[in-house]
Formats: structure tokens, C-alpha cells, sequence
């Protein structure tokens, strides 16, 4: 694996949890569970200002959490799942350690 490879995926896993640390942006994500959705819909669902939404959904796709579309002067934004396993994948990892070892005394 490069190294560029690497730092890229750590820079999607740190981002991702990131943007999962906003109560806002998972109320977004579990709007977006079901189906797509516009800016309009989600502002009214959250009953949210647009450029609030924006800020976060911003955050979101840095992230690759979730995807958008454009058709005609609307936006639609869905979730990108492939990057929800990749931060499942990384916490799967951790259930996987046998026992810790303790601290060597210094």
C-alpha cells in the first residue's frame, strides 16, 4: 500500500468521524437512510436555514458521506454507503485486539 494510499484513506476515516461528531449532520444522514433528497426537502425536514444545511452537508461530502446530483437548478444528496464500510471496516479492526498489554514500567 503507498503511502499516499494510506494517508488518504486516514484522512477519509479522521474526516468521517469527524463529521459524525455534529448531532446535526447525523440527523441529516438518518434523513438520508431511506432515499435522496434536495436541499429543500432536508431544510424543511430539519427546519433548518439553506445555509446552515449547506455548511454541514459541506462537511458531509468532504467526508464522502454522503454523494450529491444535480438536475436542473435542484441538488440531491444520498449517502455514499462504500464509506460508511470503510469506518465499520476501521472500528471492526479494534474488536478484533486480544488483550492489551500493560505499560512497561519506565
Amino acid at each position: 500500500m503507498s503511502t499516499t494510499y494510506c494517508n488518504n484513506k486516514k484522512d477519509l476515516i479522521n474526516s468521517g468521524f469527524h463529521a459524525l461528531s455534529e448531532p446535526l449532520r447525523i440527523q441529516i444522514l438518518d434523513h438520508l437512510r431511506s432515499r435522496e433528497l434536495c436541499v429543500c426537502e432536508l431544510c424543511q425536514a430539519l427546519d433548518v436555514s439553506q445555509s446552515k444545511l449547506s455548511f454541514h452537508l459541506k462537511a458531509l461530502k468532504e467526508a464522502a458521506l454522503v454523494c450529491s446530483r444535480q438536475q436542473g437548478r435542484w441538488i440531491y444528496y444520498s449517502l455514499n454507503v462504500s464509506q460508511f464500510a470503510v469506518l465499520e471496516k476501521y472500528l471492526a479492526d479494534y474488536s478484533r485486539l486480544s488483550d492489551i498489554l500493560p505499560a512497561r514500567l519506565c
